[in-house]
């Protein structure tokens, strides 16, 4: 398969990334009662480590996906940047007491207008990046199952 050294390379990236933000997250968690919103700060612990993990797994699966080089790469570079920006846009809610987008998990609060902007423009950025991801990996993963079972057939 021509994208094996790709994959391998992504897939050992990814899970070293996933391992860097789990404890980033796990980080965030000991800092929780020292962030002008710690609520906010919980949200940025849970979602470093569950990004973390998101990460971790999708690297352990990452060989499985029947894409082109560049929807490799597309979809590697969208998973770093949306796990990265979900934790860092909550972490600068928790810190600037932001979160207007947020309602409940933000408690109401609402920062200055740069830290505002930021967490807002991360969290629409990141939905998106997300999504794709979702749809690329399904895909991915959905042809390789097609071709693993044209093969078995044969």
């Amino acid at each position: 398969m021509k994208n094996s050294i790709l994959q391998k390379n992504q897939s050992d990236r990814l899970i070293l990334y996933g391992v860097l933000l789990f404890f980033l997250g796990l980080i965030v968690g000991l800092f929780v009662p020292l962030l002008a919103n710690p609520r906010m700060g919980i949200s940025s612990h849970l979602e470093g480590v569950m990004n973390g993990i998101f990460l971790i797994v999708l690297g352990l699966i990452w060989n499985r996906l029947a894409l082109s080089d560049q929807w490799l790469k597309i979809t590697f570079w969208l998973a770093i940047y949306g796990t990265y920006a979900n934790w860092l846009g909550v972490l600068v809610a928790a810190i600037f007491n932001a979160g207007e987008m947020m309602g409940v998990a933000a408690g109401g609060k609402q920062g200055p207008p740069i830290a505002e902007g930021f967490v807002t423009f991360s969290l629409i950025s990141l939905s998106l990046a997300m999504l794709i991801i979702c749809i690329t990996v399904f895909t991915g993963l959905y042809r390789n199952m097609r071709q693993e079972r044209k093969n078995f057939a044969e």
